[in-house]
C-alpha cells in the first residue's frame, strides 16, 4: 500500500513530469548562474560605494534610492537568468 506522499508525487509527475537535463545543459545553467552572481556582486559593490559617498554627504534620499536600485537590479538580473535557464532547458 502506498503512502499519501507517494500517491501525491505520482499525481504531480503525471501533471508535470520532471525534465532530465543533459550534462551540457547542466554546465550551461551553472555557467549562467555563475555569471549572474558575478553581475549582482558587481552592481552591489558599485552601488554600495555610491551609498557610502551619499552617506558622507548626508544625502539620505539618495541612499534610499540606491538601496531600491540594488533590489531592482537583483530582480532584473534574476529574471534574465530565469529566462536564459528556461531556454537552455527547452533546448533552444
Amino acid at each position: 500500500m502506498k503512502s499519501a506522499y507517494e500517491l501525491a508525487m505520482e499525481r504531480l509527475n503525471k501533471n508535470s513530469p520532471t525534465v532530465k537535463l543533459t550534462e551540457q545543459q547542466k554546465k550551461e545553467i551553472a555557467e549562467l548562474e555563475s555569471k549572474s552572481a558575478a553581475k549582482i556582486a558587481e552592481r552591489e559593490l558599485f552601488i554600495k560605494g555610491e551609498v557610502a559617498k551619499a552617506i558622507d554627504k548626508g544625502d539620505y534620499e539618495v541612499v534610499q534610492r540606491l538601496e531600491k536600485q540594488i533590489v531592482s537590479d537583483r530582480k532584473s538580473i534574476q529574471a534574465d537568468l530565469d529566462e536564459k535557464k528556461a531556454k537552455v532547458r527547452g533546448g533552444k
